[in-house]
């Protein structure tokens, strides 16, 4: 099947060896899908969103029904005839595979058509590299290009030309095989000694979080489905506007990890943890390498699993993320699935998805009051108020129980600092000695 598809003209970059950019150019490309029986109408779309994402202008989709794979065009040879006339008539320079390739496929497929061949996992590292802003995201995607080109050496053409992060963008010829493996291996070394500081500093970050005994929050969920906006929503009912993270409607807006300290109306505080969104045939490379990144989900005490209620794949977009909080070991932590974007989908309604489950609208505010209530109950569920008379020369326990739990009022007596407080379990356990008369 065949189908045009008018865009409006967008650039991209290009790099050279040290990532520098070295031209801007329009990209006008050709979607691709190839199946053996399955339907790719959605993933298909969504290739097409990624692809507008990283500037690309798309002309047109193809897509093939075969009975098998073939192993060095990925295409029937008829289809791919097709599709270099394709291109040819419509002045595409650019080929955009919906699967991942091996390097021998990318190049015949290029040899073939005469126009330069990316595949899905090319696609989304060139929109993670582009979109990384922090020197850790940086690193993580550097990583997970070159885990990326370390098995496609030997057969690689032009087809990773558009990948920066010191990759290089002219292909490595066969007589470099060697030179380049070594090369890269190095470098995954480097980067590795330097994601293991990173780390370490986020280990800093992580014990201090719990002295503090704060409880931790995370947003996860699909790429845009609106996990930044409801951080910017949370932060502008306490008005600290200040504090608010990038949001934007489109794939992967944001890819760093932002952490803020969120205060309810009743003085109860928590962390709110935002990570990177998720998308279907997540590169495993890219997974693997953002891996420190995305363990605070694991450290999180509640997981809100954002979904987009205006989407009609959200069962979908669900079922992508829970598969992807499994390999990373966070299934089956306490979640609050929050369907976002309501006032797109007024109709909607959270029936059939249980009970920890609730509808917003992050534009108008409707449904916060009932979301702030249930997160509030997930996370402080087990606190209780308990007055305590703390000796004066105990100080360090009136900080930490006015740190780590919401305190009611604060009075000076002759015998010690009397101070009531709702306390978690485990810290009423802790200071049961110092309970009031």
């Amino acid at each position: 099947m065949t189908r045009l598809m008018p865009r409006d003209n967008s650039n991209m970059l290009r790099f050279d060896d040290d990532n520098n950019v070295i031209q801007r150019e329009s990209s006008r490309a050709i979607l691709v899908g190839i199946t053996t029986g399955a339907d790719i109408s959605y993933s298909m779309q969504e290739l097409e969103g990624l692809a507008e994402a990283d500037g690309i202008e798309v002309l047109g989709v193809m897509t093939q029904n075969v009975e098998r794979i073939n192993a060095g065009t990925y295409m029937g040879s008829g289809k791919l005839q097709e599709l270099k006339e394709m291109c040819g008539n419509m002045g595409a320079d650019l080929i955009v595979m919906n699967d991942e390739l091996t390097g021998m496929q990318l190049r015949n497929i290029e040899d073939a058509s005469g126009v330069k061949v990316i595949d899905r996992t090319i696609l989304i590292l060139d929109i993670f590299a582009d979109r990384a802003t922090s020197r850790e995201g940086k690193l993580q995607v550097e990583m997970a290009q070159l885990r990326y080109r370390m098995p496609r050496l030997l057969g690689f053409g032009k087809s990773l030309s558009r990948l920066g992060g010191g990759i290089g963008t002219r292909g490595p010829g066969e007589k470099k095989l060697e030179t380049d493996r070594r090369h890269i291996q190095h470098r995954i070394d480097e980067i590795r000694s330097e994601l293991q500081e990173v780390e370490g500093n986020r280990g800093v970050q992580r014990a201090r979080r719990e002295k503090s005994e704060l409880p931790v929050a995370a947003l996860v969920g699909y790429t845009n489905s609106g996990k930044s906006s409801i951080m910017n929503r949370l932060l502008e009912m306490e008005d600290r506007s200040e504090k608010q993270v990038f949001e934007k409607d489109m794939l992967f807006a944001t890819l760093d990890t932002a952490q803020r300290l969120i205060t309810l109306e009743d003085g109860k505080s928590f962390i709110l943890i935002d990570t990177v969104g998720f998308v279907s045939k997540l590169p495993h490379a890219l997974v693997e390498a953002f891996k420190s990144t995305l363990d605070e989900v694991r450290y999180a005490d509640v997981l809100i699993h954002v979904a987009d209620a205006s989407f009609p794949e959200h069962d979908f977009h669900i079922e992508v993320t829970d598969r992807v909080l499994d390999e990373l070991g966070a299934g089956g932590k306490p979640t609050l699935l929050v369907f976002n974007k309501l006032d797109l989908a007024p109709e909607f309604s959270t029936l059939g998805y249980g009970k920890d489950c609730i509808a917003v609208s992050t534009k108008t505010g409707e449904g916060y009051g009932e979301f702030t209530s249930r997160l509030k109950a997930m996370l402080f569920g087990d606190m209780e108020e308990m007055s305590l008379l703390i000796p004066y020369d105990r100080g360090d326990i009136v900080s930490q129980i006015m740190e780590g739990g919401s305190t009611r009022s604060v009075e000076y007596t002759e015998k010690g600092t009397l101070i009531r407080a709702e306390l978690k379990e485990s810290d009423r356990r802790r200071y049961a000695a110092f309970k009031a008369p």
